[in-house]
């Protein structure tokens, strides 16, 4: 098979979250990780087959040290291959764009005042 790539891809292993449209016009979500990453698409893990051309929006969060956090990467793209090899199966996606951001942190949950009694 003759591979064309535009940007070399990095193998990396990050947690993934993935959503799409199912035919009906739901939507749908599953959660997989990154086999491998480019500057133009990634190859996701994930127990999902999705068909060719279905457009996904994949958020990946990129670990950082220090007290910066962790970064995301909001992707929209779409599926150009489903892979199977072994047990491993996934999806091929090209990235169409893409935003960096901090990731959002989690609504502190507010506590109950604690009871007085008299």
């Amino acid at each position: 098979m003759n591979q064309r790539r535009i940007s070399k891809r990095i193998s990396m292993e990050l947690p993934v979250e993935i959503s799409w449209k199912s035919r009906s016009g739901g939507e749908k979500q599953a959660i997989g990780k990154t086999d491998n990453i480019s500057g133009s698409g990634l190859f996701i893990e994930i127990p999902v087959r999705l068909q060719r051309a279905t457009s996904v929006t994949i958020k990946v969060v990129l670990p950082r040290g220090g007290a910066q956090g962790s970064l995301e990467l909001l992707c929209e793209g779409r599926v150009v291959r489903w892979n199977q090899r072994g047990k491993v199966q996934g999806l091929g996606a090209v990235i169409d764009s893409y935003e960096l951001r901090p990731v959002s942190q989690p609504t502190a949950r507010r506590k109950r005042p604690a009871k007085v009694s008299a």
